[in-house]
């Protein structure tokens, strides 16, 4: 199936719409987005990116998307300049309703007509007789993905590997969670009045310098050569190191755990520490993003306690990542929250109510294991 023209149907789940328009074997020089009101910003954001990789964009827009009547006819108009097997209907996105019109005008114009299965990355050619399969051979990335959603990347894409000073001490901070939780905080603390005071110096109190478990984690710390104490004051080697102290270790536990089950996960793309911003430059951080069957996963990580007066509450946070991953990645994104905290479980009953995975606590131990249930299996497998 080879096609001059898609007519795509506009919904919320943009991926079916660009694996298929991206695809070299099937790429058209001409897309007519067909959209509602209601996904306006959607067509426009994926007209961006198809007028990128050189397509070609029409868009039009339907009047009511619950008129039977106003979609044929629609459609029709479409049909009326663009018939006969050039053209390609994709029908997985839109309403059922606008499926069901825009299939029948196909049968007209003898358009062809596909679907794009995302979970096993195949388009279904549709016909006369039985369906047709085949695998595609383009794969989404992360700043295609976002950009169909009207987010750009700021600056370059992150994709860090672990550094080899940092890996024993990520060992022993996830070995000893319990032990550690609390003198964490106090490294929080630290490195937080440093940022406040733009330095990398801050003095240890009395009770710091007589507190075995901080000194023990600021050992292990300073082992890394993430900072150094001398005496009774601290300093941070690097403003990069006194951001992975507080809490940018986790960030990059998560992302290297990521890194060595990528392809039983059949990871896509990833990234860690990225800066999205929207058409009206309103900002959101993500801690580590990745894609796999298509949709967007999002991790946010938290090191702090989440019950103290000046740090969001759990609540707070998870409500936040749930109304984030739909805004930036659409329906199917998928948000996980990894806290160095154990939650209530009150907290966890919320997080399965919003759909939100949680590895916390002594959990993070089976990060690995923990991330290949939440994606699910491989594509194709």
């Amino acid at each position: 199936m080879k096609a001059t023209t898609h007519v795509l149907l506009i919904s919320d789940q943009a991926a079916p719409n660009l694996l298929a328009a991206l695809d070299p074997d099937l790429k058209p020089k001409e897309a007519v987005l067909v959209t509602s009101r209601k996904m306006r910003r959607r067509a426009e954001a994926l007209g961006g990116v198809l007028r990128d990789v050189g397509i070609m964009v029409e868009t039009v827009d339907l009047d009511d998307e619950h008129d039977f009547a106003g979609l044929e006819a629609a459609l029709l108009d479409i049909a009326g300049v663009r018939n006969g097997p050039s053209v390609a209907l994709n029908v997985t996105g839109g309403t059922k309703l606008m499926a069901l019109a825009a299939k029948s005008v196909a049968d007209t114009a003898n358009w062809s007509v596909f679907y794009v299965d995302v979970d096993t990355d195949e388009v279904i050619v549709l016909g006369q007789g039985r369906p047709t399969r085949r695998k595609l051979s383009e794969h989404l990335r992360l700043r295609h993905y976002l950009r169909s959603y009207g987010f750009e990347i700021e600056g370059d894409i992150a994709r860090r590997g672990l550094e080899p000073r940092h890996r024993e001490l990520l060992q022993t901070l996830i070995i000893q969670v319990g032990r550690m939780e609390q003198a964490l905080g106090q490294l929080n603390g630290l490195g937080q009045a440093c940022e406040n005071k733009r330095t990398l110096r801050t003095g240890l109190s009395l009770a710091q310098l007589d507190n075995p478990d901080l000194n023990a984690l600021l050992r292990n710390f300073e082992g890394a050569g993430v900072l150094r104490v001398t005496g009774d004051t601290l300093q941070f080697t690097s403003e990069a190191d006194r951001a992975f102290a507080c809490g940018g270790w986790l960030e990059q536990y998560m992302y290297d755990a990521l890194t060595e089950a990528q392809g039983e996960l059949g990871v896509r793309d990833k990234a860690s520490n990225l800066t999205v911003a929207d058409g009206s430059d309103v900002k959101n951080e993500i801690d580590v993003a990745f894609l796999a069957r298509n949709r967007l996963f999002m991790v946010e990580c938290k090191t702090a306690r989440m019950d103290r007066p000046e740090v969001p509450k759990a609540n707070e946070t998870l409500f936040k990542l749930s109304e984030i991953s739909k805004r930036v990645g659409g329906l199917g994104a998928r948000g996980m929250l990894a806290t160095y905290r154990p939650l209530r479980e009150s907290e966890r009953r919320l997080a399965n109510a919003l759909n939100i995975e949680v590895i916390c606590g002594a959990d993070l131990a089976q990060t690995r294991e923990r991330l290949k249930r939440w994606v699910g299996p491989r594509l194709g497998s």
